[in-house]
């Protein structure tokens, strides 16, 4: 097996405050483990880095463009500077996916950092949501670069959660205090209740708290509205019953279902709407090839679909 090889990854637009950081890791001795660290600049900003301050004593820079993102080009460089850690300044522009391809066998991702300037982001989410979803949906930390007190941390918030709970979420004001995110996150429905109501609108909540946790659902009564999946593969009483979600764009709408099984009688197709109310258990289904929540339902029977079909977080 290769030797693995950590990758941090500096994510977001430019002038975001990637070199900055980067910069100010590299000159942190603390970040010198010995590890020879190859540093990847895949855009140029105003902001240019100054190596003589580095406190990483053994580094390679290389400035790639998006025809240099390939494996054989990754490996070679990789080779060439005998690379034991990687140090990536990805261009805003470009999508992760195209460097998750190229990446060689044994680079690992280490840790994810999105940074964006407070004063543009709300225009690039607007107007360019594939974009910054793709920076948001790996990171481990998103930070809000020139934050002033006339923005709104809960609508940066709302956004950095409608993509993923995982990232902290740090915003640094203009002058240079830095703060962290504190807002909690309370599900929009009462998972604590003897039937937990699920509303048309809540159901990606849903689905993403519940494959996010299982076991927290483990038990639980929950009653939603959704389409039937099946085919002639499955048993009879088994179907799956979920909504087509749509995380960041029309690109990315996927149907998302659970195993349902069900003793109604009725004759379901799929594309049938349905309302169940059933108890969750978690245990092995082929359908899902590994454990999975299994849905046994109490009571279901057709219905009306939701005003709105596609489910998203928005």
């Amino acid at each position: 097996m290769p030797k693995e090889i950590p990758v941090y990854l500096f994510l977001g637009f430019l002038e975001s405050g990637k070199t900055k950081f980067i910069q100010e890791t590299m000159e942190d001795e603390r970040f010198d483990s010995g590890e020879r660290t190859l540093l990847l600049v895949c855009e140029e900003g105003e902001e240019e880095y100054d190596p003589s301050r580095f406190r990483v004593e053994d580094f390679a820079v290389e400035v790639i463009d998006e025809g240099g993102l390939t494996l054989a080009n990754l490996t070679l460089l990789s080779k060439k500077h005998r690379t034991e850690r990687v140090v990536v300044e990805y261009n805003g522009m470009w999508l992760l996916d195209k460097l998750f391809e190229a990446m060689p066998d044994g680079w690992m991702i280490a840790q994810v950092m999105s940074f964006f300037d407070s004063a543009t982001f709300l225009n690039y989410n607007k107007n360019m949501r594939q974009l910054v979803f793709d920076k948001l949906q790996y990171a481990d930390m998103a930070v809000f670069n020139r934050f002033r007190g006339e923005f709104s941390q809960e609508e940066f918030h709302k956004i950095v959660r409608g993509v993923s709970r995982r990232p902290g979420i740090v915003y640094e004001y203009v002058g240079g205090k830095a703060v962290y995110d504190e807002i909690e996150d309370p599900l929009p429905f009462d998972i604590d209740a003897k039937i937990v109501e699920i509303a048309d609108r809540d159901y990606a909540f849903f689905y993403r708290d519940l494959m996010e946790d299982m076991e927290k659902y483990r038990g639980k009564i929950v009653s939603f509205k959704g389409m039937i999946a099946t085919d002639r593969r499955m048993k009879e009483g088994t179907v799956v019953v979920g909504r087509h979600i749509m995380t960041c764009c029309e690109a990315d709408i996927t149907f998302s279902g659970m195993v349902v099984k069900h003793a109604s009688g009725l004759p379901l197709k799929t594309r049938d709407w349905v309302k169940l109310t059933a108890r969750i258990d978690i245990e092995y289904d082929k359908i899902y090839g590994q454990e999975g929540p299994v849905l046994k339902a109490s009571a279901l029977d057709y219905t009306e679909p939701p005003e709105e079909e596609l489910a998203t977080f928005y």
